[in-house]
């Protein structure tokens, strides 16, 4: 995939970022869980809070926020930061009301990692690698992230946002990222639709939400994730955060909770 990728300094004609067309989006989502729900801001500071605070004023269930710039910074898995250029990328939060217990609240960013790779494949035919437990990775290189913030009660989820965001326009990244950076457009060598792919994501979401709510299914989403990563199993990583260990990756459990060998153990 490197050898065919351009280069960001090449001297290319600049890609015409059209804003979204409302109205069609709205007509393509007819027949969803999200019709009649859009909500977009050209600028905001935030999708996700902006869904956060939706959702404790009763917005609700499939409700979603899309913006064409993302001026904060929120944290989001492993690099801390996200680059939400304007006009470049896709950038969304859903509202979900998923009624199920709080055990589960693990599973949406896996969901929503399986949405967002049927989405890419569907609209650029590039096979995203999912990292768990919020990458999307393209090679070696980081496209997209994911962060889900929710409320949950003593034995349920109240409600919970799921935000994506994807890179498809960008050229030039940051320097010093912990994981190099990508975007669609590099990778695929065209020019990506944005709103194909903020329609094909959220198809997929309500797709892959039905695995959510069905026992049986449910437990085929560790599967599912499993065969779309190239890290769940048999990859040497060095894993932060409370439960910090080096070791080799040994599949999900049952909840989406990353099994890993080290040295004193699973």
């Amino acid at each position: 995939m490197g050898s065919n990728r351009p280069s960001p300094h090449d001297h290319e004609p600049a890609i015409q970022n059209p804003l979204f067309d409302l109205p069609t989006l709205e007509s393509s989502l007819a027949r969803t869980i999200f019709a009649g729900k859009l909500h977009f801001s050209p600028v905001t500071g935030s999708t996700n809070t902006d869904a956060m605070e939706a959702a404790r004023s009763g917005a609700p269930h499939g409700s979603f926020y899309f913006t064409d710039e993302q001026l904060a910074r929120p944290e989001a898995a492993s690099d801390h930061t996200w680059h939400s250029a304007a006009g470049e990328g896709l950038y969304v939060s859903v509202l979900m009301r998923p009624c199920t217990f709080s055990k589960s609240l693990p599973m949406l960013p896996l969901i929503a990692g399986l949405a967002a790779a049927r989405a890419v494949k569907e609209v650029s035919g590039l096979t995203v690698d999912l990292r768990w437990p919020n990458d999307l990775l393209l090679g070696p290189r980081k496209t997209g992230g994911i962060l889900v913030e929710a409320r949950t009660e003593p034995d349920k989820i109240a409600y919970a946002v799921i935000g994506i965001g994807i890179n498809v326009h960008q050229r030039e990244f940051a320097p010093g990222l912990a994981t190099p950076a990508t975007s669609l457009d590099l990778e695929s060598g065209r020019c990506t639709s944005r709103q194909e792919l903020l329609v094909a994501l959220l198809k997929s979401l309500e797709l892959e939400m039905r695995s959510y709510y069905v026992a049986h299914a449910f437990e085929t989403i560790p599967a599912a994730v499993e065969a779309a990563s190239t890290w769940i199993r048999g990859k040497r990583v060095h894993i932060h955060g409370p439960q910090a260990c080096t070791g080799v990756t040994a599949g999900l459990d049952l909840y989406g909770f990353l099994r890993v060998q080290t040295e004193n153990g699973l």
